[in-house]
This record gives C-alpha cells, sequence and structure tokens, in this order.
C-alpha cells in the first residue's frame, strides 16, 4: 500500500511539475494581489484535484466499455509518459508544464481576469493534463480493483495537489529563491524517476498480453 502511495505521487510530482508550475503562476499573477493569487490558487487545484479523480474513478469502467484491456492501457499509458519523461530529461530547456505559443498569448490575455486563469492555464491543461488524466488511469487500472490500493492512489494524489497549492501560495517566494539551474536538476531528476516508472508500466502490460509467452 505504502509502495503504490509512494509510486502515485512520484508519478504526478513528476507529470505535474508543481514547482515550475508555481513559477509560472508567479509570473502570469505579479500585478496580482496575494489574496487575489491566493484565490487562484485554490480555484485551479480544486479544479484540477476533482478531473485527475474523476478520472481515477471512473476512467476504467469507460475504457473497459470501450474494449480496451488492462495489458493494452498499461502499455500505451507507459508509452505516452515515457514520452514525456524523455522530453523533461533530455530537452535543452526542460519543462514539465509547458504551453504552446498560441496557449502562452492566451494565458497572457486571461490573466487580466482573474476568475478564468485559475480555470485556463492552471487547472487544464497545467496540472490536469493529457499526462495526468494517464497517469491516473494507468495507475488506478494497476490496483485491479484492490480497494485498499485504489485508496493509497488517490492518497498519493491527494499529497500531491497539496504540496502544489502549498507551492501555489509561496509562488511569489519560490520565484525568487530557485535559480534556473536548481529548477533545471529537479526537473530533470523526476524525469529520470518518470521514465523508470514509465518503462516499469510497459513491462507490467506486456506481461499482461503474454505477447512473449
Amino acid at each position: 500500500m505504502l509502495e503504490t502511495a509512494l509510486t502515485a505521487f512520484t508519478t504526478f510530482f513528476a507529470v505535474i511539475g508543481p514547482i515550475d508550475t508555481a513559477v509560472l503562476l508567479a509570473s502570469l499573477t505579479r500585478n496580482m494581489t496575494r489574496a487575489e493569487r491566493r484565490a487562484i490558487s485554490v480555484k485551479a487545484v480544486f479544479i484540477a484535484t476533482v478531473i485527475v479523480l474523476a478520472f481515477v474513478l471512473v476512467g476504467q469502467p469507460v475504457l473497459t466499455q470501450l474494449g480496451v484491456s488492462l495489458a493494452a492501457l498499461q502499455t500505451a499509458g507507459g508509452i505516452i509518459l515515457l514520452a514525456i519523461a524523455l522530453d523533461m530529461t533530455l530537452s535543452k530547456h526542460p519543462e514539465p508544464a509547458m504551453l504552446t505559443v498560441k496557449e502562452s498569448e492566451e494565458a497572457k490575455t486571461r490573466a487580466k481576469a482573474h476568475a478564468e486563469i485559475a480555470v485556463f492555464p492552471f487547472a487544464t491543461p497545467l496540472l490536469a493534463g493529457p499526462g495526468a488524466m494517464t497517469s491516473a488511469i494507468v495507475l488506478a487500472a494497476g490496483t485491479k480493483g484492490d480497494v485498499t490500493l485504489l485508496g493509497a492512489v488517490i492518497a498519493g494524489i491527494m499529497a500531491v495537489m497539496a504540496v502544489t497549492l502549498v507551492l501555489f501560495l509561496l509562488a511569489q517566494e519560490i520565484h525568487q529563491l530557485l535559480g534556473v539551474t536548481a529548477r533545471i536538476v529537479i526537473v530533470r531528476v523526476f524525469g529520470v524517476l518518470l521514465a523508470a516508472l514509465a518503462v516499469q508500466s510497459i513491462f507490467n502490460g506486456l506481461a499482461e498480453a503474454h505477447i512473449f509467452g
């Protein structure tokens, strides 16, 4: 149970990248008051948590109805997470929470609307993005219906979201404290851990499918 919770925590911490996301929050809300930034932080984390937990609880049943097997889900999920991990580890400027040029422009525009920026880009796609959604389904599928293990996965996710909220509330201080080098080192370390977890998920999926006998 503890191992499952730690796996969930490490996976989601790597995929979400709360430190870099907190720095981005500080950048986009630098003209806002602390109270406004706090309101945005709470709303963004709450919405993201609801989205991720929804994928944990109902993601696998929906895929089952679509005829997707556990082996296929674990293998596909592992490949997606491995791609994210490789980008985090090998990129010249690794950032787990990347925005496209269009999204960046929209984010700057929406920064003027305090209620909207909490939903986009922070709740989604930065916190509850494709990587987090995939991780949620893969980790839930790995419990194979064990309620205790599923609870451990949820506990791990809630712990990451709690850490994310704290970092968001301290976003301005973190932005000033951390240099570029420190952030890059943190991202690369968690990228390596995520890569290992992704490869293990692929191995589990192939073993479950009995492709090699």
